[in-house]
């Protein structure tokens, strides 16, 4: 038979590739006890555990970054405090009953003191509007009479925890901090007669008022007239009967504030949140004809100055255009 007949194995002096034999494809049988025995005597390579990561290690790595996280955040605080936005502490009832800050009264169960965001940029880039609500420093006549005594804490670290509180809105500000509403900017005449505020001689409806509250003639006002000067506020608060206001200060600049010493504008009540509320200027404030006095816009002052300048650059490029015409001629000719 020749030897690549089937049945008949390769004369060569290679081993035959007969494939995968039968011991070692067919898995062992468990009943088989020299299979067993055989798998037990050959163990796979020993692995070692991985090392436990100590308990108490995230605990202690947290405790040690928390005073830098305080740090930070209060660093943070105090930087969108000075440049950006402040919460604000009504102190007094002044402003009511648009702002909640008086104590707890008869006819009421619960006295909320409401707690205002103070925007600090927005008078960098515009002026202050009537019927907007500020906070500005009291000028000195007004600090000698302040609407409320803050009591500020002679410890240090109270005091220290004092104004933090204070620059958050959880505890009450300093008594040289105000909150009104502007009624009157540089320029406008402001005057009561019979019980009715007039802003160039363009009579407020004020539906905000404090109920039963008149609307000018309290603190002696009543047939009185105010002109308010180039850089100045006349400032009001809702609760006419209880504000201290620039009527009461009328012995100083008659009444008036310096409109550089606003801190900036309450724009929503933030606290507590069934006083919620955004504070926008009421419709009264946009009477036509109470613009009267000329406003200084920032924008329409720069178009204003654009325009002169406009007009004599362009005068200036067409000289220089036609001397330099002039000169190209002149070589020409030369040559």
């Amino acid at each position: 038979m020749h030897p690549s007949e089937p049945g008949h194995p390769a004369e060569s002096g290679y081993p035959a590739d007969s494939g995968p034999s039968d011991e070692t494809a067919r898995p062992a049988d468990p009943a088989d006890p020299n299979a067993t025995a055989g798998a037990q005597a050959a163990p796979s390579a020993p692995q070692r555990p991985a090392p436990a990561a100590p308990a108490s290690a995230g605990k202690t790595s947290f405790w040690k970054e928390l005073p830098f996280l305080v740090l930070i955040a209060l660093i943070l605080a105090l930087l969108i405090k000075t440049f950006l936005v402040q919460a604000f502490y009504i102190p007094s009832a002044s402003m009511e009953n648009t702002l909640q800050g008086g104590p707890v009264s008869t006819d009421q169960k619960h006295h909320p003191y409401d707690r205002v965001l103070v925007n600090k940029l927005i008078y960098r880039i515009r002026d202050i509007h009537r019927g907007e609500i500020v906070v500005f420093k009291g000028p000195k006549s007004w600090q000698e009479q302040p609407e409320f005594v803050s009591h500020t804490p002679t410890n240090p670290i109270g005091r220290f925890f004092h104004d933090i509180g204070s620059a958050i809105g959880v505890a009450a500000p300093s008594s040289k901090d105000f909150i009104k509403r502007v009624i009157g900017i540089g320029g406008d005449t402001v005057r009561c007669t019979n019980d009715q505020l007039y802003v160039n001689n363009v009579k407020l409806v004020e539906p905000y008022l404090y109920p039963h509250s008149h609307q000018c003639s309290d603190s002696g006002f009543e047939g009185q007239s105010v002109t308010v000067p180039k850089g100045r506020l006349w400032v009001m608060g809702d609760n006419r009967g209880g504000s201290a206001d620039s009527r009461a200060h009328r012995n100083d600049h008659d009444g008036t504030i310096p409109a550089s010493d606003v801190i900036g504008r309450a724009f929503v009540v933030v606290w507590p949140p069934s006083d919620w509320k955004t504070l926008s200027v009421p419709g009264t404030f946009h009477q036509k004809g109470l613009a009267a006095a000329m406003e200084t816009d920032p924008l329409v002052l720069g178009f204003i100055g654009a325009v002169p300048l406009t007009v004599l650059r362009r005068r200036a490029s067409r000289r220089w255009r036609r001397r330099r015409e002039s000169g190209v001629v002149r070589r020409s000719s030369d040559r």
